[in-house]
């Protein structure tokens, strides 16, 4: 878990420094809104999070959601290409990566349990939901001279983001998920 939080805020480093005001709003209100989002669900006993690192007698991971989700949300509005045609296989690659972190944690460790009401399909859909709003303020908040979107031949056959996304979704959607459906 700190890890996490030291990797996210350093990672994060890089990209305020190129606008701190207009990055640093856009992180603040992604960070607000996942904690916002996460204290609701377990409100609506969705999920909990029995064991919590570094929690100061809070049952929720709220320095983890407050540092890697707004990381999240900036490498998204950071490199996405301007096309949503383009957008949309970027985020794809982007709420699998992020799914199968999620999973994992679910299936090995104690940080997230699913209760009857939630399972990975909810997961995966609110994530998407989540980084599209972003993407959609982000859009809003920081100008294009301040955003670096990934090439759209970049994206094309043989290229090197399509390597990447291809990589991401053998991983993730068959190995991964062929083997958590045999735990299953």
């Amino acid at each position: 878990m700190l890890s996490v939080i030291i990797g996210s805020l350093f990672g994060a480093f890089f990209i305020l420094r190129i606008n701190w005001k207009r990055y640093g709003l856009l992180y603040l209100l992604s960070g607000l809104m996942g904690n916002i989002i996460c204290l609701i669900f377990i409100f609506l006993n969705f999920y909990k999070f029995p064991v919590v690192p570094f929690h100061l007698g809070i049952k929720m991971p709220i320095s983890a959601i407050l540092t890697a989700f707004p990381y999240y949300v900036l490498l998204g509005v950071r490199f996405s290409p301007r096309s949503w045609a383009w957008k949309i296989p970027f985020y794809m690659g982007m709420v699998n990566l992020g799914i199968l972190v999620e999973k994992l944690l679910e299936e090995y460790t104690e940080i997230i349990e699913y209760t009857n009401y939630w399972d990975t399909f909810d997961s995966y859909a609110v994530w998407w939901i989540y980084l599209l709003i972003f993407e959609y303020l982000g859009q809003r908040i920081v100008p294009n001279e301040y955003r670096k979107p990934i090439r759209v031949k970049s994206l094309w056959y043989g290229r090197w983001a399509w390597f990447v996304l291809h990589f991401i979704f053998l991983v993730t959607i068959f190995l991964a998920g062929v083997y958590v459906g045999w735990l299953l």
